[in-house]
């Protein structure tokens, strides 16, 4: 390769103007000469016997050599004639060790490329490259190449080590493996498809502010130092580019240019941008490639850019790009810093890429019949010399995100600004690559390619890149279970099982397919919340025809802190329970064939279902044990002899399915796409990595995010869309955060789950072997622990003892704010509490009935757990059980006193409330001795007790809820709300409880962040700092 350059940047030093016979003939000669050398190395290349006609022992001195020829051209030399001079004389040192030491057969060169004219002429004999062209030092297209021939020949690190950037190295590894993969001839840009791409903007981050970037959250740690440590080797390069005047445009300063730098790194919407302008750059070179001859190539596209109005005009042909920001009008004239923030944002934009086009939904109020009356206008701008000039306006029959559900609409008042045969939709967190912007045109040629049937395609799927996968465990296992699914996953579905849908915004659509069948997007309220799928759906079942395909790639951001990701997890499965309930899936399961139909149930609503059904098998199993532990039922089974002989078998055979309770295969098609991408050895180092850094912990914990909103949305409906927020998350999150977000979808659950497993193993162990429990119950104490602290352990900080301080009095705060009208539920637990049975307030009769069933398995502990205390001394008679709620009524009855007393006595009665509250102690020892001495009670009684009625409590609470509107009209809906904040209580402590431990000891934080930020332990990033808040002043 470095040979091949020489040979160019030979050719082009000494090529002039032959206005001369003599200079004529002497270029010739030395044409003559450097051709056969190019001619020698490509057929040496292509008959296999390169090292055979040259000798590798003298490309050490031809090393040398060139390197000297290409410093001497990059250097500054103020007389020009000693720096041609010194190039003649090693050009032809050059010359003379390329053809006596290093070819074979070079010296029969120089005699077959001898000028017979020369020797007749009685000129003077000009020597070797005396005609030079020493100007072109000063081209800086020809520079350019001089500079990549030496950065060729004097980096010496590995090959495995250049480029050192990861992100790069992974960029130029998928491009080149990509070219070996089967894709369509690209046809010339004139005679390609033309596309337009179409991205979804509400109100996300343009590009960040000073302000947002200097802003230091509590620990000190502002954004820029945050992505200065991140990805220290890109900001040192950009650090230099900056300096470089010619690398730089004048018209920016360097505010601007670290400005762009973060949000080129974030999720924002001009990171995007960029990434889909690509496309027209990458148009336009491919073009000017087509039309320009050899000299115009060798001069570079830089040099011949000027005069290319045509490139331009047919790349705005072939490409449009439409961003429909829904909110643009409303941004425009709000006062407000942020509204005004990212229109100026989104006006730069267009100004910047002229093709850029954005389309708003506008809102104005004209009189008819001189009554002012609201009219809603689909909008399309363009920047100008007016800054945004409008180009369409196009009346609506109404507000169309206020009908249906927003995102979808904003797609759908955009899409006929659209042009051409095909349409991409990018969301507002995606990237592209300028490498593979130059393939657009091989995948759109796979609409013109029939297929089985001789159908051709209506959406072309597309591989993603998750580039957020980089610092944390959370965003390694995200990555790695988006990048199976995006391309293991989809290549299975679309080839053999043929039930590919539309699953994210990278797809191409066939857009006058769609266009004339309902358009890409349904987006009818609440039914339709996961608007990309039920494109897919429509799409198949008019006849269309989805393939995948991964020679091309397009870049994904995702949410990487865990309650990011269990939001993203919880609209996904709200989406899924709408999903079982639409007509779509409904005709699509009578329309395919038997084996169609289960591959398509197994791959949409059937895992949902399948993860809800693992976890209520879980329940039914455990109350099945309770219920054969109460009633004595299991302890006369085991007492059998057939049964007590085939224990050890049946111990050994439990011992086995264990291992596959820990949902093990839930990771084999990431182990399998790694394999097949990197290896297996790469791939079962990952999956032993993954392992240790408790990915079993992470995937269980999100099992039940997916059943709890998966159920509910069956049971209930009324699924909404749930913002995940995209910013970048290492830092930590309280306690009360974490509470608010998993109480119901997993606290409860794992409480719950904690009291079963308890019950069955004091009220069994007196004759059944610790084994048989062990097996038994194994997994479903890995559910239970997964459920409760999986929060706390994936928390950066989250057994600091500082923050677990901070921690507990921030959730004190909140579990004693008063709530009301305007209290957000970050404030108040009341408003917070209210908004958790906000899909009571909509649910229908068979929704409040099914609650009040599911709520009666709680009253199962006290019927069962009564019989069994030694107070009742054996009598199985109902009149315990009786008893027992006569019990639980004092209970409640001296709870609603104490309430009534704080509220009517504690402000203005002190003295009145606090002898209520020794009155009622003192009765309640005087019971307690009473029960103690006469009536037999004993001190494990009392620890069963609280096994037994707290569960009756939540029951009743449940119901409750239930019936709010009827409590709430006999008044006794503030004793339901005292009740609930009491179990909230104790709830928190008991999962605090654990972190308060752990938190003395030092270094189980340590151990936390090790095992949350291994991958940027192992870079060497300091992610230290960035945890505690440790950071030195750095000047931007």
């Amino acid at each position: 390769m470095p040979l091949l350059g020489l040979i160019f940047i030979v050719y082009k030093l000494t090529e002039r103007k032959m206005d001369k016979t003599l200079h004529c003939l002497a270029l010739f000669y030395f044409y003559r000469i450097i051709d056969q050398i190019g001619d020698k190395v490509s057929t040496s290349i292509q008959a296999q016997s390169f090292l055979t006609d040259f000798r590798m022992s003298g490309m050490p001195l031809l090393n040398d050599k060139l390197e000297k020829f290409l410093n001497l051209l990059l250097d500054d030399f103020e007389n020009t004639v000693v720096q041609e001079a010194q190039i003649i004389n090693v050009l032809q040192d050059i010359m003379e060790i390329i053809t006596q030491d290093v070819m074979t057969h070079g010296h029969g060169i120089l005699e077959n490329s001898h000028s017979p004219h020369m020797d007749n002429r009685s000129d003077k004999k000009e020597q070797k490259f005396e005609r030079i062209n020493i100007n072109l030092v000063y081209n800086e297209s020809w520079r350019e190449k001089v500079v990549r021939l030496h950065l060729l020949l004097t980096v010496k690190e590995s090959a495995i080590n250049v480029p050192m950037n990861l992100e790069a190295r992974r960029r130029i590894t998928f491009f080149t493996n990509s070219l070996f993969m089967r894709m369509p001839y690209a046809p010339k840009v004139r005679n390609m498809l033309s596309f337009s791409v179409l991205t979804p903007y509400f109100k996300e981050d343009v590009l960040y502010s000073d302000e947002e970037l200097n802003r230091e959250n509590e620990d000190g740690i502002s954004i820029l130092f945050y992505l200065q440590n991140i990805y220290p080797d890109e900001w040192t390069n950009f650090e230099e580019r900056i300096e470089d005047p010619k690398l730089v445009s004048v018209s920016k300063d360097k505010k601007e240019l670290i400005r762009e730098w973060v949000s080129y790194r974030g999720q924002t919407l001009y990171r995007t941008v960029r990434g889909m302008m690509y496309y027209r750059q990458a148009l336009e070179l491919q073009c000017f490639l087509e039309d320009a001859g050899d000299r115009a190539i060798f001069s570079g596209y830089r040099a011949e850019k000027k005069g290319t109005d045509h490139l331009q005009a047919l790349a705005d042909m072939k490409f449009t790009y439409v961003v429909s920001c829904q909110i643009y009008g409303v941004q425009k004239k709000s006062s407000q810093d942020r509204d005004r923030s990212c229109y100026n944002n989104i006006l730069n934009l267009m100004l910047r890429y002229h093709s850029l086009r954005v389309a708003y939904i506008d809102e104005r109020e004209e009189k008819v019949n001189g009554k002012p009356e609201k009219f809603y206008y689909s909008v399309l701008v363009k920047g100008g010399e007016k800054l945004d000039e409008e180009v369409y306006r196009i009346k609506l029959p109404g507000p169309p995100t206020e009908i249906g559900e927003g995102k979808p609409e904003n797609q759908n008042h955009a899409i006929i600004f659209t042009r051409g045969e095909a349409l991409q939709t990018i969301d507002m967190n995606q990237d592209n690559y300028l490498e593979e912007a130059f393939k657009m045109r091989n995948v759109l040629e796979e609409f013109v390619k029939r297929r089985r049937k001789q159908r051709k395609p209506t959406i072309l799927g597309l591989r993603e890149h998750i580039f957020t996968g980089s610092v944390s465990s959370l965003a390694w296992f995200m990555s790695n279970q988006e990048t199976s699914f995006v391309t293991i996953g989809q290549r299975i579905l679309a080839n053999p099982l043929r039930v590919r849908f539309h699953y994210g915004h990278p797809d191409i659509f066939d857009r006058i397919f769609h266009l004339t069948r309902g358009g890409i997007s349904k987006a009818s309220k609440t039914i339709n919340l996961s608007e990309d799928i039920f494109s897919g759906f429509n799409s198949t079942l008019r006849q269309g025809y989805i393939t995948h395909h991964e020679y091309i790639q397009v870049g994904k951001g995702r949410d990487v802190g865990m309650n990011q990701i269990s939001l993203f997890e919880a609209k996904v499965a709200n989406g899924n329970g709408e999903q079982t309930l639409s007509r779509d899936v409904y005709r699509l399961g009578r329309r395919f064939d038997f084996y169609r139909m289960l591959s398509f149930y197994f791959t949409t609503v059937g895992f949902y279902f399948s993860s809800m059904v693992t976890v209520l098998t879980v329940y039914v199993f455990l109350y099945g044990r309770l219920y054969m532990v109460l009633s004595g039922l299991e302890r006369s089974i085991l007492d059998e002899p057939n049964i007590h002989s085939s224990k050890a078998a049946l111990e050994e055979a439990l011992a086995t399915q264990s291992v596959f309770q820990l949902g093990l295969l839930l990771v084999l098609p990431m182990v399998m796409e790694i394999g097949l991408e990197r290896g297996f050895r790469t791939a079962l180092g990952h999956f032993i990595i993954m392992q240790l850094q408790l990915a079993s912990v992470f995937f269980t914990f999100q099992l039940g995010t997916k059943a709890h909103y998966f159920g509910r949305t069956i049971l209930h409906g009324g699924s909404k869309y749930r913002a995940t927020g995209r910013g970048f998350v290492v830092f930590h999150a309280k306690y009360a955060d974490n509470y608010r977000l998993y109480s119901r979808s997993h606290f409860v659950k794992g409480l719950e789950l904690l009291i079963l497993l308890i019950v069955y193993e004091v009220y069994g162990e007196s004759y059944r072997s610790s084994k048989l429990y062990f097996f038994v119950t194994f997994s479903m104490w890995f559910l239970v622990a997964s459920w409760l602290f999986a929060p706390f352990v994936f928390n950066p900080s989250g057994f600091e003892w500082q923050k677990t301080v901070d921690d507990w009095t921030d959730w004190k705060r909140w579990m004693g704010n008063r709530g009301g009208i305007g209290i957000q539920p970050e404030k108040s637990w009341e408003s917070w509490w209210d908004g958790e049975q906000e899909h009571l307030k909509h649910t229908n009769i068979r929704g409040r009935v099914l609650e009040i069933v599911l709520a009666f398995r709680f009253f199962l502990y006290q019927y069962g757990i009564v019989y069994h205390l030694d107070i009742s001394h054996h009598v199985t008679s109902f009149l315990v059980y009786g008893l027992s709620w006569v019990v639980m009524a004092t209970v409640l009855v001296v709870l609603k006193m104490v309430s009534m007393g704080r509220r009517r006595f504690g402000t203005d009665f002190q003295l009145m409330f606090r002898i209520l509250k020794g009155l009622l102690f003192l009765g309640f020892i005087s019971v307690m001795t009473v029960l103690f001495v006469v009536c037999g009670l004993t001190v494990s009684d009392l620890f069963a007790a609280v096994l037994a009625f707290m569960p009756t409590g939540w029951a009743l609470l449940l119901i409750g809820q239930a019936f709010r509107p009827l409590f709430g009209r006999i008044g006794l809906w503030e004793s339901i709300k005292e009740l609930g904040r009491a179990y909230e209580y104790v709830m928190g402590l008991i999962i605090f409880m654990p972190i308060v431990v752990l938190s003395w000891f030092p270094f189980v934080s340590e151990f936390q962040a090790r095992l949350l930020f291994n991958q940027a332990f192992s870079r060497g990033l300091q992610i230290s700092m960035i945890l505690h808040g440790r950071k030195d002043t750095i000047s931007s």
